[in-house]
């Protein structure tokens, strides 16, 4: 994980550099295509080969309890970020929830294993940091898909990096960081196994919709659903984010 952190940093200037002239002068937003599919191609592969089977062994092994119990664990901690996030954009009366939430949980819920909040009415909010920029005005950019990480784009990247510095994970010792983060990566998997076959075998250029949805879902989540009528051709139930095969956390 802390490679993958540095080589994030790395790819940032270069990013920005490409993605602004693109944007500015209002181009593609996905002038990088060819680069995208071979990426996707690569992610593909890594995702048929060896994510796709751990996640199959992983549902296989897994009861649903201890299935549930693995995924509330992680949805707790990210609840962290989400109440930093809420913060960050003036949402103070849904972080107040979202920190009722995360202290419910945390100790009626027994370390998060159980989602007691979602039964006592406190909602599951979606924010990230790339939603906290969007939020501030900062421009998507072009559309990108990094290797491991799946869809994404400029201001996405610096998203990964806000995020993984609001994740307690990302502090533990390194090999216990990347285990949990790994098993976070293979319940993601797991719990979308069916979904991401339905949408493979639905579109006609896979790369294409997983383009389009991504880009459709992240613009839904920065206007928190406030998105003009001829923006609209996503539904706002379908989880783009999901279908990514590979999956940072």
């Amino acid at each position: 994980m802390q490679n993958n952190f540095r080589l994030l940093i790395l790819l940032v200037p270069l990013i920005f550099l490409g993605g602004c002239a693109t944007t500015q002068n209002g181009e593609s937003i996905d002038p990088y295509e060819s680069w995208n599919r071979d990426v996707q191609s690569f992610n593909d592969g890594l995702d048929e080969y060896a994510m796709e089977p751990a996640a199959k062994g992983y549902r296989w092994v897994m009861p649903s309890f201890a299935d549930s119990a693995v995924s509330n664990f992680f949805s707790n901690i990210d609840d962290i970020g989400v109440i930093i996030n809420s913060l960050l954009q003036g949402k103070f009366e849904q972080s107040g929830s979202d920190t009722a939430r995360f202290i419910v949980n945390s100790t009626a819920g027994i370390g998060g294993l159980i989602d007691v909040g979602t039964m006592i009415d406190l909602p599951k909010h979606d924010e990230d940091f790339g939603q906290t920029l969007g939020y501030w005005g900062v421009p998507s950019g072009p559309y990108l898909v990094l290797p491991f990480f799946g869809p994404s784009s400029p201001r996405g990247v610096l998203g990964l990096l806000g995020d993984a510095a609001m994740n307690p994970i990302s502090y533990l010792d390194s090999y216990i960081s990347l285990g949990l983060f790994g098993l976070n990566a293979i319940d993601q998997r797991a719990d979308n196994l069916s979904l991401e076959k339905i949408a493979s075998e639905a579109a006609v250029d896979r790369y294409s919709f997983f383009r389009d949805a991504y880009l459709s879902r992240r613009n839904y989540l920065v206007l928190d659903g406030n998105v003009p009528e001829e923006d609209i051709d996503f539904d706002e139930d379908f989880e783009a984010e999901e279908l990514s095969p590979i999956v940072p956390y």
